[in-house]
């Protein structure tokens, strides 16, 4: 018998991801799955949610186009469909790994998990560099071969230092800065220039425990819950949309030391989620929240 090769054995479909979101209406779907038809491209996961609070809907569609096609074309056919909807669009190849930048302080467990995940492929990210207002990671980062750069902060010097960030990511073409544990405060005007790109893990459940030596505070007021979350970064310090909180139950035996220990996996696992599910654009604003597809 002659077996006829699978779709996914021959390797042929060119994978995408479309992501939208616009006020809600009857529609939305038809028009979408309609047009994936008649482009000759297969759905292979479709996700969707309407929001009553905010009378908006948010769609995720992962589709294959087993015909050659270039996302520019994909991109010139739908804006007649986005228009029509009055949608937030976009549409991205699924294969290709999204560039990101890394930066870190003096508390290095966060980079050394995101590097790894980066180089055993659980995370489909390529990591352009790493920036740091100190020089305790250099040598890590470059067993890695990844470019470090040691950008220091003063008060007279924050602005300077902030520009040559932003020159970085325009100039190796990033489309996210992760703050793994990186300590300073951002001007409003780096959170507005990388609005919906920059993500930051913050050792607690927001707002609580906020300010110097969280898990000590923590200790003192004998919780029972260890918390992390991942946000999205804005002017207002540490109110941004909450993209992932990860917790671990502990005991009243616990001390200050464990409590950091437990911390820092917590804060490592609820970081690698929102980072995978950013660069896989599972993740869409909704105002002050996020819908996030995963």
């Amino acid at each position: 018998m002659n077996e006829q090769p699978s779709r996914v054995a021959a390797g042929a479909a060119d994978q995408y991801v479309l992501t939208l979101s616009c006020p809600d209406k009857k529609g939305i779907v038809h028009a979408v799955s309609s047009y994936l038809f008649m482009t000759g491209c297969n759905i292979e996961d479709s996700q969707q949610f309407g929001d009553h609070d905010t009378g908006l809907f948010f769609m995720r569609v992962h589709f294959t186009a087993e015909e050659p096609v270039t996302v520019d074309k994909l991109r010139a056919s739908f804006t007649a469909i986005g228009d029509a909807f009055h949608m937030d669009w976009q549409i991205h190849r699924a294969d290709q790994k999204m560039r990101i930048v890394l930066m870190v302080s003096k508390f290095g467990h966060c980079l050394n998990d995101l590097l790894f995940r980066a180089r055993t492929g659980a995370l489909p990210v390529e990591i352009a560099a790493v920036v740091s207002n100190h020089t305790e990671f250099e040598e890590l980062v470059g067993s890695y071969n990844i470019p470090f750069h040691h950008i220091p902060v003063t008060r007279d010097t924050k602005a300077e230092a902030e520009a040559r960030l932003l020159e970085l990511v325009r100039e190796e073409k990033v489309e996210l800065v992760v703050l793994a544990r990186y300590m300073q405060v951002l001007s409003d005007d780096l959170c507005k220039a990388l609005s919906g790109r920059i993500i930051n893990i913050h050792h607690s459940f927001l707002p609580s425990f906020k300010g110097a030596k969280p898990y000590h505070q923590a200790h003192e007021r004998g919780v029972k819950l260890i918390g992390a979350t991942a946000h999205y970064v804005t002017a207002d310090l540490d109110e941004g949309p909450i993209i992932e909180q990860e917790v671990e139950r502990v005991g009243h035996e616990v001390t200050p030391d464990q409590l950091v220990a437990v911390g820092r996996d917590v804060e490592c696992q609820a970081l690698a989620r929102a980072v995978k599910w950013h660069a896989e654009r599972r993740i869409l604003l909704n105002g002050r929240r996020t819908v996030v597809f995963a």
